[in-house]
Formats: structure tokens, sequence, C-alpha cells
């Protein structure tokens, strides 16, 4: 099948008119690309990285990183995005898209067109994700901000988003369009990456219904070390208020979210993919 070029970080040159010297779309090479000295963050997960890399190397570049203009010696600071810029180096890259932003600009003119962008009906599911990321990570939006300017509901710009937190493998066969969102989405909740991988392949091959995924996943889910982690057994049932909060804490963390129920309290767990996603978590929270 033929490489998409419609994607976020396959075609915003098309998209980002760079009308202003020092604002706009580039492809840019790793070597003229400085990690920002302010980073706090010193320390990046390998196996993290690793997973990136795969999904770059399976898909592509989704999300452009965002760097600041040239100095006088050609070489751009980057602004956000350096697991994307350490990702790309370890896929093997010597390029990588990039937004250009002015220092102290607002990056209006970029928005909008990246809220252009996400709105078109010719995109992969993974490209709609990798634009709403853009603006919740890059530019700081919430995902009650990017619902309303994309005309999207909140759950459905925090499930998309979740795609992107796909084994890399499952993100190929759902950009090459073997599975469908729809089919991908219940494997977020299989722990087991080589599970899902095997069940996304299987879906794939045999023409598999959605229906037919969720009851794998599920299954998976019912195995005996998931049991196990189940709250002690208890004679009341789990009131709808508590499933409803259950189902509303997921949809505002990206997260998949357990409320144990019992008659002296219970425990709410919230469940991540790694020290990243962790950290999504947190600013959620807490902000920052």
């Amino acid at each position: 099948m033929a490489a998409r070029k419609s994607g976020l970080g396959r075609g915003l040159d098309a998209l980002l008119p760079a009308d202003r010297p020092d604002e706009g779309f580039a492809t840019i090479g790793l070597d003229d690309i400085v990690p920002n000295p302010a980073q706090p963050r010193r320390r990046f997960d390998d196996d993290l990285l690793e997973a990136l890399a795969a999904s770059i190397r399976e898909v592509g570049i989704l999300q452009p990183v965002v760097v600041r203009p040239a100095d006088a010696g050609g070489v751009h600071t980057l602004v956000a995005g350096e697991r994307r810029y350490r990702a790309a180096a370890l896929a093997g890259l010597s390029v990588i898209p990039a937004i250009i932003r002015a220092e102290g600009g607002e990056g209006r003119n970029l928005t909008e067109a990246l809220i252009e962008n996400v709105q078109r009906e010719d995109l992969g599911p993974l490209e709609e994700a990798a634009g709403y990321r853009q603006l919740l990570e890059d530019f700081g939006w919430t995902h009650e901000q990017v619902a309303a300017r994309v005309g999207k509901s909140r759950p459905s710009v925090t499930n998309a988003v979740r795609l992107l937190q796909l084994p890399a493998a499952i993100q190929g066969m759902l950009d090459r369009g073997e599975l469908t969102a729809g089919h991908a989405r219940p494997l977020l909740t299989v722990d087991d990456e080589l599970f899902a991988t095997h069940v996304a392949k299987q879906a794939a091959e045999e023409g598999w219904s959605v229906r037919q995924v969720e009851e794998a996943a599920r299954a998976r889910a019912g195995s005996p070390p998931a049991v196990e982690q189940r709250a002690p057994k208890s004679p009341l049932p789990r009131p709808a208020a508590i499933i409803e909060l259950e189902d509303r804490l997921s949809e505002h963390l990206g997260s998949r979210v357990t409320i144990t129920y019992g008659e002296k309290g219970g425990k709410l767990v919230v469940g991540y993919r790694g020290l990243d996603d962790l950290e999504r978590i947190y600013r959620r929270f807490f902000g920052g």
C-alpha cells in the first residue's frame, strides 16, 4: 500500500505556510537542532524511547517538534518534542518535521492551521490523534479546548489521543487501514503488548468484528492475574454512580480508571503505560 501523504508530519508544508521567516513548517536536519538547555528533564526512559522509535519506523513522524528560529549559525533550539527528536535519531532519521515558532510568539497562525488540518476528512485516525496531541502538549491546550475548536466531544478527543499509546505494530496496521480505530481501541486495555499485537494481527487477517476484538480483550482481562487484583468479594452491588464516575475519570485522564467499592471505603486505581504517561496523568491532576 502506498504511503499516506496527508499526515501531520507528512504534509504540513501544504498547511502551514511559512509567510514569515521566523514562523512556519520546515523539514530540518537533526544535526541542525539542539536540545533546549533549560529543559528540566535530563533522563529519558530507554524502553519508552525505543518504543517511540519503533512507532516512527512503522508509521513515520506524525507530530512535528517545535523549535525556535535558527541562530546565525543555522542552528535551531528545541522548544517541545525532545523525546521525538531523540527517538527520530534512534530510528535512523537524518531529518525531522518541525514547527518554527518565534520567541514570545503565540503561534496563533500555527494553531489555526493545525486545527484546519485535523478537521480534514482524509486524515487517518493516528494523524488526527497526533494533531490533537500537538495542540495539547506543544501548545498547552486542554482536552476541552481542543474538542470545542474542532467540533468534537471531549471523550472523542481523549479516546483518539489514546490510540498513540498502542504498540508500534498495531499502529502500523491502523495506519495502513488493516484495522479501524474501533478495532484498535479495545486493545488499549490489554497490558500484554505481545498478546495485543497477536489479537490485532488475527483480527486483521480473519476480518474480525469490533465485538470479537472486544471479547478477546475482555477475556484477557478476566484471566487469573487480573482476577487476583480485584477487590475482596462483597455482597454490595456496585452503584451506577460509581460506574459512571469510572467512565468520566477515564475520559478525563485518558487512562483506565477502576474504583473498588465497599462498605468501609475502597480504592481508586489509575492505569498508566510508562513514565511519560504517568507524567501526563500528573499534569492532568496538577497542571504544569
